[in-house]
């Protein structure tokens, strides 16, 4: 016998959190418990406002219309599969059936490239703390493209001249003309480049990105073009990594599949958030333990929120909030 059921969530969001130029209050979505067997598995769907293709109403509906099939006999897999234009719907059904089936692993991956913002001291002691990786440096992401890029520069070179230790992943979200980013990298040093580990889509185009990789021996990595249409998986110069989103990507076979081709590529595949509840986060992290385990996965976005959800970030002390608090908007008969 199956059973499942459709919670719908709310969580406060902390002020000051800008996505796509609105102001982000809540963080809404779904999530499903699916049962049977005795045996239950969770996923969570949650359109990102602004840049996921669905909006939660629809992604409402295809859930509910998928659990119907699901519960009647049909595979879930297939049933997540079919939603290959709802990426986030296709993606929580395919966690929640590999939680059921036993086949998304348990242990987590703890390590976590963390976002460099606020209070500069509090920042470089946070970042003095951070453990190393396999060849003793430590990884953190600095969102760039926000305000002039000749500042960006100024503090991607303060900070890489602080810790020499430290490597910098910098994601631009395609905001930087090739003036911009030439200013940019104007201010950061040569010899510093090397340690700047990529930039996320630095340009509007990717052409533009390539270009400004090819003048200043910056890296970048692919993170929008992942997800369009008609993109493949390849080597190119001065190509570090791609960058895998779930939520915004699709299914748990999708992702595996964009993992497989970026490895025999030679390129790292890094799991990144797309501000997901704690439930969510902590999915991600096993499947970056499993998919993913030399890189590590960029799921700094916790403390985003003013609290967790039926399960528990490891050392967060937000309130959690538990399934009895939640709404639900469908259950199986």
């Amino acid at each position: 016998m199956r059973r499942a059921t459709v919670y719908r969530y709310s969580l406060p969001m902390e002020a000051g959190v800008v996505l796509r130029n609105q102001r982000l209050k809540t963080r809404d979505g779904l999530l499903v418990s699916l049962w049977q067997d005795d045996k239950t598995g969770w996923g969570e769907i949650a359109p990102l406002p602004g840049v996921s293709q669905e909006a939660l109403p629809q992604a409402q509906d295809a859930v509910q219309h998928g659990l119907s099939q699901w519960v009647q006999g049909a595979s879930l897999t297939a049933v997540a599969s079919a939603f290959s234009s709802l990426p986030s719907v296709a993606f929580g059904l395919s966690c929640a059936d590999a939680e059921l089936r036993g086949e998304l692993p348990e242990v987590m991956s703890l390590r976590c490239a963390p976002l460099c913002h606020g209070d500069p001291n509090e920042l470089y002691a946070r970042l003095g703390e951070l453990p190393g990786d396999l060849f003793g440096q430590k990884v953190a992401k600095v969102k760039v493209g926000l305000y002039e890029s000749v500042g960006d520069g100024l503090n991607v070179s303060m900070l890489l001249e602080a810790l020499p230790e430290l490597r910098l992943r910098l994601d631009a979200n395609r905001s930087w003309t090739p003036v911009k980013a030439e200013g940019f990298a104007r201010h950061v040093a040569p010899e510093l480049r090397s340690r700047i580990a990529f930039i996320e889509e630095p340009c509007l185009t990717r052409e533009q990105s390539r270009d400004f990789s090819r003048t200043t021996g910056i890296k970048i990595a692919w993170d929008e073009s992942v997800r369009e249409p008609g993109f493949t998986v390849q080597a190119e110069p001065g190509l570090a990594a791609i960058i895998i989103k779930p939520t915004l990507t699709g299914s748990l076979l999708r992702c595996r599949q964009l993992i497989a081709q970026a490895h025999a590529a030679g390129l790292e595949a890094v799991i990144s958030s797309s501000i997901e509840s704690s439930l969510g986060l902590t999915q991600l992290a096993r499947i970056a333990q499993w998919l993913t385990p030399d890189a590590v996965p960029g799921l700094d976005t916790l403390d985003l929120m003013q609290a967790q959800l039926i399960r528990q970030w490891p050392g967060s002390t937000l309130p959690l909030t538990d399934v009895s608090q939640l709404e639900k908007v469908w259950q199986s008969k």
